[in-house]
């Protein structure tokens, strides 16, 4: 089982001392430290940052948004990206959801399967540098020749070489056909709090995966003497996402939730934080869920879950920082030395 470090994106500010802590993360052993954006900041520019301060540890976005960035503009970063951390570069993308794409990218929220396959496929012509860019799909036109056009556009090729015409691309997947898409397509997959024993929902998508498939799955972790007080930080981001991260019509993450086999509860919590209890949405999210997707509890009880998380599908486990960096340092010594 490998090690990652999740930051996450940013809050009203920047993540204190980031690049320490990835400096750290890289002298701990672990596989790679990975950033994501929603509507603040974005994905690439801290792993630049940290790009230039270390040397081994993988670069990871954990996601970047594929509404926010044309196929051809992720592959320019891409490149650039690569080129700088000496090909450490692994590309995380996904949809995200309608709130975000129309309401922070102006952009319709059609078929976002179709949109993941076409993107994929340009982005991986570009990389592929064989021949100018030419793309006719149902959302992308490379040249773009459609009504309203100069009909000037010409076929491209990328005038920077990539270090690498393969570089990972994981997949940030919840709904079966997703995942499916995951396997086939893409080289790794981020799952959305998936406890470890519960991967069999998606058995029949995984059973696809091609050879050195990653799944990178994030945990919460903490060995504070209040074992239910520590699952308070994994609760609310599982009611932010169960509740607010979406609409009641349309919400991912809340899917997932009942595939895991608590659909009572993802309801009711739904229901609470749409009706602004927003603290009552948190304590509604079920102890057991809870301690499933964190690393919570003595030395003893950490080993007996790492033991659990090493029987799953899971080839990573990525930990957020913890509420100061001092802890963080500290939980990432801890879990270092566990897991090995």
């Amino acid at each position: 089982m490998k090690l990652g470090l999740a930051m996450g994106y940013w809050g009203s500010k920047p993540l204190d001392r980031f690049i320490e802590l990835a400096q750290r993360a890289e002298d701990f052993g672990f596989d790679i430290v990975c950033t994501s954006e929603a509507y603040g900041s974005d994905a690439f520019t801290p792993l630049a940052a940290i790009a230039a301060r270390t040397s081994r540890i993988k670069l990871g976005t954990a996601i970047m948004q594929i509404s926010a960035r044309t196929p051809a503009a992720a592959a320019m970063t891409a490149i650039t990206l690569d080129h700088i951390s000496n090909g450490r570069l692994c590309l995380g993308i996904g949809v995200s959801g309608p709130q975000v794409v129309e309401g922070w990218y102006g952009q319709p929220f059609k078929k976002p399967l179709e949109r993941t396959r076409e993107w994929l496929a340009i982005f991986k012509q570009i990389l592929a540098r064989e021949a100018p860019v030419i793309f006719e799909g149902a959302q992308y036109q490379l040249p773009y020749m459609s009504t309203g056009s100069t009909q000037q556009g010409k076929a491209l090729m990328s005038i920077t070489h990539p270090l690498r015409r393969d570089i990972p691309i994981f997949l940030g997947a919840e709904g079966p056909k997703n995942v499916e898409l995951a396997a086939t397509s893409f080289d790794g997959w981020f799952p959305f709090m998936m406890p470890p024993d519960r991967f069999d929902v998606y058995s029949q998508a995984l059973a696809q995966r091609k050879p050195n498939f990653e799944i990178l799955q994030s945990v919460h972790f903490s060995l504070s003497e209040d074992p239910i007080a520590a699952l308070i930080p994994i609760k609310k981001t599982l009611a932010l996402y169960i509740g607010g991260m979406g609409s009641k019509e349309e919400n991912f993450h809340k899917r997932v939730i009942e595939l895991a086999g608590y659909a009572e509860a993802a309801e009711k919590i739904q229901d609470l934080w749409l009706a602004g209890r927003q603290k009552e949405a948190v304590m509604a999210v079920p102890d057991e869920l809870a301690d499933a997707l964190s690393l919570v509890g003595s030395r003893e009880q950490l080993r007996n879950k790492l033991a659990r998380w090493n029987a799953s599908p899971a080839t990573t486990l990525l930990i957020a920082p913890a509420e100061s960096f001092e802890n963080t340092i500290k939980n990432m010594e801890i879990l270092a030395t566990e897991a090995t």
